[in-house]
C-alpha cells in the first residue's frame, strides 16, 4: 500500500469510528443522504410533470387544428360545384334555352356526387326498396295496390351515409294496402 491509500483508509476509519461513537452524527448523515435522494426525486418528478403538461398542451393544439381545418378538403372540392351553379344562374339570366340550363344542372349534380364520393359520402336512393327504419324516415304511408306494402314509393329527400355511418335518413313515402271501401 502506498501513502495515499493509507491516508484514505485512515480517513474512512476515522469517519466510521466517529459515526460509531456518535449515533447522532450517523443519523444526521443518513438524514442528509435521504434528503439529497428526495431532492433528486423531486427534480425528476418536476421535469416529468412539466413534460406531461407540454405534451397535453401540444395534443390540445393538434386537436384544435384538426377541428378547425377538418373541412378544408371538402371546401376546396365544393368550390367548382358552386362555380357551376353560378354559371348556370348566369345562363338562366340570359334567357338561355331550357335544355342548356338542364344540362348545366345535370353536370353540376354529377360534380357534387363526385365530391361527395371522394369524401366518403354515399347518397341513399331507396326508391322501390323495402322500407328500412334504420336508414329511412317514413313521412307518410300511401294506399296502393301497385306495389307490396312496406315498399318505398316516393323519395322526398335522399339520405346520406358518411363512411358507413348514417348522417341523414332518406325521407320517404311508404306503400300500404289500399283502403277498403
Amino acid at each position: 500500500m502506498n501513502d495515499s491509500e493509507n491516508a484514505a483508509n485512515s480517513v474512512e476509519h476515522q469517519e466510521t469510528d466517529s459515526l460509531n461513537k456518535n449515533p447522532e452524527a450517523a443519523q444526521q448523515a443518513a438524514l442528509e443522504a435521504a434528503q439529497a435522494q428526495a431532492g433528486e426525486y423531486r427534480e425528476q418528478f418536476l421535469r416529468t410533470a412539466a413534460e406531461l403538461e407540454n405534451t397535453r398542451k401540444r395534443a390540445g393544439r393538434d386537436v384544435e387544428q384538426a377541428h378547425r381545418y377538418a373541412l378544408e378538403r371538402i371546401a376546396a372540392d365544393l368550390g367548382p360545384v358552386r362555380d357551376s351553379l353560378e354559371m348556370g344562374l348566369a345562363a338562366a339570366g340570359e334567357a338561355a334555352k331550357v335544355e342548356a340550363l338542364r344540362d348545366g344542372v345535370e353536370i353540376t349534380l354529377k360534380q357534387l356526387d363526385q365530391v361527395l364520393a371522394r369524401h366518403g359520402i354515399e347518397v341513399i336512393d331507396p326508391a322501390g326498396a323495402v322500407f328500412d327504419p334504420e336508414r329511412h324516415e317514413a313521412v307518410q304511408t300511401v294506399p296502393t295496390g301497385e306495389v307490396e306494402a312496406g315498399t318505398v314509393v316516393v323519395v322526398i329527400q335522399k339520405g346520406l351515409v358518411l363512411n358507413g355511418r348514417l348522417v341523414r335518413p332518406a325521407r320517404v313515402l311508404v306503400a300500404r294496402a289500399p283502403d277498403e271501401a
